[in-house]
């Protein structure tokens, strides 16, 4: 597998990243035990996957750290933050380098490649910048800290207003952002300025429930039907996607979903998670494949160009 530049970082990543949250956390959401996870963790390696997108949060860091700690100088762990406590308030700032030395301790490593804020709203924004990521900052002089993301929280979040503004501050490095060709308001609205600035981007959503499940996919239709973000006539009601499944091209609404992010201009790496090394080997397999046909990506554009309100979960 190829390796690009994550941004202006001097990280050289696969164009697939392994996804260790979301739904399954590799199986471990599925109430799979943690030696499924590992499987899913070495296989990704086989594959040739180098980047490994995990959180606190997830729950999955130490199962990240156990198998690739042989081969840490090759592999590029992302991991997160939350910042603020269960009662909602904001963290003091010694408490995210607290949480930080934890997820190394359960990584078993001594640096961490990209440390990020994990589910920045915008109205958060401002505070971690001023107050958290000076501290942060102090982290990278120490060696404990490669490169600073941000990530943002898609489904609340949809029109990506927090990355709008974090990317062009400059202290981030990274940004983990929402696009699927359900919303794609990414394109416009936060890949331009990740070129500009040279930001590194992990895409997120790229597969969710609604472009796997097809009664969710059909509430999402109906929904922005009646917000007027689709038009009623330009969808099959029986089967919306009928024009992408029927085309000689494409095996697969997720095999399609995952090769129209794959290639995005701003796009740096998709990340794909799942607790299944069949599931991985189809969609790293989907994330190497050409691009889709542009008649194809014409057309999901004409479909679903104008939504913003979803984020396809």
């Amino acid at each position: 597998m190829d390796h690009v530049r994550l941004g202006r970082t001097n990280l050289m990543v696969s164009p697939v990243g392994l996804g260790c949250g979301g739904y399954s956390r590799l199986g471990m959401g599925e109430s799979k035990d943690s030696s499924t996870a590992e499987g899913v963790v070495k296989h990704a390696l086989d594959l040739g996957i180098n980047y490994f997108d995990t959180a606190r949060a997830y729950g999955t860091e130490e199962v990240v750290g156990k198998i690739v700690h042989c081969q840490r100088s090759e592999v590029v762990i992302s991991t997160k933050t939350m910042f603020r406590d269960k009662g909602g308030d904001y963290m003091p700032a010694e408490k995210l380098v607290e949480s930080l030395e934890k997820s190394l301790a359960r990584m078993n490593t001594d640096y961490v490649d990209v440390f990020s804020f994990h589910g920045v709203m915008p109205q958060d924004l401002d505070y971690c910048v001023e107050e958290y990521v000076p501290v942060l900052q102090q982290q990278i002089q120490l060696g404990k800290i490669r490169y600073l993301g941000i990530t943002e929280s898609f489904r609340q979040d949809p029109t990506h207003e927090m990355l709008q503004r974090a990317v062009p501050v400059g202290c981030f490095d990274v940004a983990m952002v929402g696009f699927n060709f359900l919303n794609s308001g990414a394109r416009d609205q936060v890949f331009p300025d990740c070129l500009r600035h040279d930001v590194g981007t992990q895409v997120m959503h790229a597969v969710r429930r609604a472009l796997s499940n097809p009664a969710v996919l059909m509430q999402n239709i109906e929904q922005l039907i009646s917000t007027g973000e689709i038009d009623k006539g330009v969808v099959n009601n029986d089967d919306p996607l009928k024009f992408l499944t029927g085309h000689p091209g494409v095996k697969s609404v997720i095999e399609a979903a995952y090769r129209y992010c794959r290639y995005e201009p701003g796009v740096s790496l998709v990340l794909t998670g799942t607790g299944s090394v069949d599931h991985l080997t189809s969609n790293v397999a989907a994330l190497t494949a050409p691009p889709l046909p542009d008649e194809l990506m014409s057309e999901l554009d004409r479909v679903f160009g104008k939504v913003t309100s979803v984020s396809g979960d």
